[in-house]
């Protein structure tokens, strides 16, 4: 029997540490609901983020695409290498930077976003639904002030 207590921090620092555990646990559960869906769609969930940033905010540069995704240069090279070869994307050279490229999304890649985004969305509303609309606010409110702090 393993007779193993627990070290306790504090009160507030063991809440805190619950707390980002369950952020994280539950972050990673709605995140594969999102891949697998993605994947009957055959693509990748950072393909999914290209995509929909270009299809919603427009044209965009690769360094923008990168901040927005929460990526990597280095993995962002190759989604957007991917997206090319299938067709969805296309670049053309920034007229204010030589060095750089603008993403378009072509309209093969506007087609899958608006095939795909929808039940993207209600999925993501169902996920959530467990919470009122009240709480869902509440929700928001509460981690926007902590992404905003930090």
């Amino acid at each position: 029997m393993n007779n193993k207590t627990l070290k306790s921090y504090g009160y507030r620092t063991d809440k805190s540490m619950k707390t980002v555990v369950r952020l994280e646990r539950t972050s990673l559960k709605i995140n594969n609901l999102t891949v697998n869906y993605l994947s009957k769609h055959n693509l990748t969930f950072n393909q999914f983020k290209v995509l929909e940033a270009l299809y919603h905010l427009g044209d965009l540069n690769i360094g923008s695409i990168t901040k927005l995704t929460m990526s990597t240069p280095g993995n962002i090279t190759v989604v957007v290498r991917n997206l090319k070869r299938d067709g969805w994307i296309t670049s053309i050279k920034d007229p204010n930077d030589s060095r750089a490229s603008i993403l378009l999304i072509t309209q093969k890649g506007k087609d899958i976003i608006e095939e795909v985004f929808p039940n993207h969305a209600k999925n993501l509303n169902k996920a959530l639904e467990v919470l009122s609309d009240e709480e869902l606010d509440t929700l928001y409110d509460l981690l926007n002030k902590v992404y905003k702090a930090n």
